[in-house]
């Protein structure tokens, strides 16, 4: 079995697994109960919750424990929306979001009758700063815009394009979906007011994400009730998912730069190799991070594709996993602005545990398909 989908989620690592049946075995009473085992299990909590500040760079009173991703974008979305629409209605994005932040803004638009405007880009599908300018006003309250785009990779210069934002219009609030930079890239958080990311994304467990939230910055909660580890979201704290998000954190931090390195290298070779072909058509670029490879197969649809790997155990993806099947490819058009070339994209997605044999043997099977299916 050759897996290369780890944009879509990676299985979750030993070291964190056992951290998570520890804390669930050793520390099962509530956190913010007032008794001696509640106190032990809250302070394990505070000690992974100072790893993590630690990691990233961030105050340990920044951190939000969500479900994940989705929910993080979704609480910073409407958060601002509903705390500050007295100031302004109007939000800028991308064409190169993810499901979980078009959602929220379809659903402000529709029900709180928000304005939205999306950011022109460049050829290689970057935010144009001038276009940014211009559309900031002094009613914007919100600009959202990914770090990496999980279905082409492609890059955004977040820190100039959050520095713009300061100097254009200091009471907007700049929040970056960081899902697929955290634990894949170095990062910074410099001129940045809110930024979501997911567990599951680096070796961890499903369930867990975080929102940082600078501490300047105020929001309406998503989820309302009792005590928890912040005001801004309630519920009994998830200490073993907390405390395995941690763990995956550091994990995915260690030797970074050796790692990105190694996938670099299994990523130019790829591209050599699918290059070759006369129907495939290469749309990440020299912007896109190295996990994330994304080719179209002219006149061969992305299911057929995948399907036809499928047979040999090889397991790609197909736009991003949140996403509809049979429908183009929004982030590859808007990058393109071929048709076809949308919708016959699929996306190879590595990992530093992926080995050469993988690669070697996914490239194998492809030529197979690829005669099968191109006439």
């Amino acid at each position: 079995m050759v897996y290369l989908d780890y944009s879509a989620t990676t299985s979750t690592s030993e070291e964190v697994l056992d951290s998570f049946v520890k804390a669930s075995r050793d520390f099962f009473a509530n956190p913010n109960s007032m008794h001696k085992l509640g106190t032990i299990a809250n302070e394990l909590i505070n000690a992974s919750t100072k790893q993590i500040a630690n990691i990233l760079g961030v105050k340990e009173k920044e951190i939000i424990y969500t479900s994940g991703a989705s929910e993080s974008n979704n609480t910073a979305l409407k958060g601002i929306a509903y705390k500050y629409k007295n100031r302004g209605k109007h939000i800028i994005t991308t064409e190169f979001e993810h499901s979980s932040i078009y959602g929220p803004i379809g659903y402000l638009q529709k029900y709180e009758n928000f304005e939205v405007d999306f950011v022109e880009t460049d050829e290689f599908g970057r935010v144009k700063l001038d276009s940014l300018k211009s559309l900031l006003r002094d009613d914007t309250i919100l600009v959202s815009i990914c770090s990496v785009n999980s279905e082409i990779g492609i890059r955004q210069p977040v820190e100039e394009i959050g520095k713009i934002i300061k100097d254009v219009n200091p009471k907007c609030f700049f929040h970056v979906d960081m899902t697929q930079s955290i634990g894949k890239e170095h990062v910074s958080f410099n001129n940045i007011d809110l930024a979501s990311f997911s567990a599951h994304k680096i070796f961890g467990i499903k369930g867990i994400g975080c929102l940082i939230k600078k501490e300047n910055v105020q929001i309406e909660p998503l989820i309302h009730g009792g005590k928890s580890t912040t005001i801004y979201r309630s519920g009994t704290p998830q200490l073993p998912l907390i405390v395995s998000l941690s763990k995956a954190l550091r994990l995915a931090n260690e030797g970074l730069d050796e790692k990105i390195q190694y996938i670099s290298k299994l990523n130019n070779y790829l591209k050599e190799k699918l290059s070759n072909y006369e129907k495939v058509k290469i749309n990440s670029n020299e912007y896109s991070i190295p996990q994330i490879l994304n080719i179209s197969v002219l006149g061969v649809k992305p299911e057929t594709m995948q399907h036809a790997l499928e047979e040999y155990d090889i397991f790609i993806s197909t736009q991003t996993a949140c996403s509809k099947g049979g429908e183009k490819s929004k982030a590859v058009y808007a990058l393109t602005k071929d048709e076809e070339r949308a919708l016959s994209s699929i996306r190879i997605s590595i990992s530093y545990i992926s080995t050469e044999e993988e690669i070697n043997e996914f490239l194998r099977c492809f030529d197979l398909c690829y005669k099968k299916l191109v006439f």
